[in-house]
């Protein structure tokens, strides 16, 4: 792909707090492909939303360069913020004004003209399912509703390029999943590019075609899902045994693990598992090692980044507090999917 809708060079963003200087992004190099749909994955605290804001030109580099969407971040910000939508972690419509309000007024601060955004909101009205809710306070709209609206409110101005914070944090499986269908559609009718931060790895390993891995400010894994799974991660192997003492021999033979749970269990982690597990039985049979059990998991995008860093990225979903956010002398930055003057 020769068409790069984002380039990043060695950008890095440094904060002064409680008189230290803390390197929330080191140098980071990334490319993203016109029409892609990357998934940017990471830990809180990783310097994902501080990479993004960088790149939405909402927090300006301590060095480093980037092109968005064909333009400079440093010397072009306004042409950057022409051209992309932003959807940010937190709600960004109006909590009194209608839907459809909130849509003319996200287009006219574009400067696009009224008959372009009447027609335009209602293009966006209709794809996005919000025809029932259009004529409402957004106060009482349900949550995934509120983050349609958001979707919306990015993309009125039919960016080339859309960032996605978290979309669908906060919202039931349903929710969720319709969200996400929306989200194909436009994109498959329009060929828009898509990069997006995410805690659900279902949601990166189903849509993304490439996931980028960041870990203490720095890029540490780019490939696709597919990929990333088969060379970092492997199958998963689990063989029973009546005893113990068959589970260790048969652990010696093959270069597996026994699990710590129950000795009679080994484990191995291999590429191609489905292929390998015949073979292990095989092998351990021929050694008088009858093998009572057996079950083959292919690895999850979890497992890369548990392979990756050493920690489950799941887990700290589950147990993380308040987004990532920056020291308290950093530059502030709208949150939403409202966009910066220019």
């Amino acid at each position: 792909m020769t068409n790069h809708m984002i380039t990043a060079r060695g950008l890095t963003k440094t904060f002064r707090s409680k008189g230290q200087t803390v390197e929330a992004v080191r140098s980071v190099d990334l490319s993203v492909g016109e029409g892609e749909l990357v998934a940017f994955l990471g830990p809180n605290g990783a310097g994902k939303s501080t990479t993004l804001r960088m790149l939405t030109t909402l927090l300006p580099p301590t060095s480093g360069e980037a092109t968005v969407a064909g333009c400079d971040i440093r010397r072009d910000p306004a042409g950057v913020r022409r051209r992309i939508g932003y959807v940010g972690q937190g709600n960004s419509g109006g909590h009194t004004q209608r839907v459809r309000d909130e849509l003319h007024a996200q287009g006219a601060f574009y400067g696009i003209g009224r008959r372009e955004t009447r027609a335009r909101a209602a293009e966006l009205i209709e794809s996005l399912e919000l025809g029932q809710v259009a004529n409402r306070p957004v106060q009482q709209l349900s949550g995934g509703q509120k983050r349609r609206l958001d979707i919306a409110l990015g993309l009125i101005h039919r960016p080339e390029l859309l960032f996605l914070d978290e979309p669908s944090t906060g919202l039931d499986p349903h929710s969720r999943a319709n969200l996400w269908e929306h989200i194909v559609d436009l994109r498959r009718a329009t060929g828009t590019t898509i990069f997006l931060t995410t805690h659900y790895l279902d949601e990166a390993d189903q849509l993304a075609e490439r996931v980028m891995v960041m870990d203490h400010g720095a890029v540490i894994a780019d490939d696709t899902a597919w990929a990333l799974k088969e060379s970092l991660a492997g199958d998963l192997v689990t063989l029973s045994f009546d005893s113990a003492t068959d589970a260790a021999a048969a652990a010696a033979r093959i270069g597996g693990e026994v699990h710590g749970a129950d000795a009679r269990v080994v484990t191995v982690t291999a590429p191609g598992g489905d292929r390998a597990l015949p073979r292990y039985i095989r092998s351990l049979s021929d050694a008088g090692l009858d093998v009572v059990a057996a079950t083959h998991r292919q690895p999850t995008l979890d497992d890369v980044f548990l392979a990756l860093t050493g920690r489950s990225l799941r887990e700290e979903a589950a147990h993380a507090g308040p987004p990532e956010a920056e020291p308290a002398d950093a530059t502030n930055a709208t949150d939403s999917a409202q966009p910066v003057a220019v």
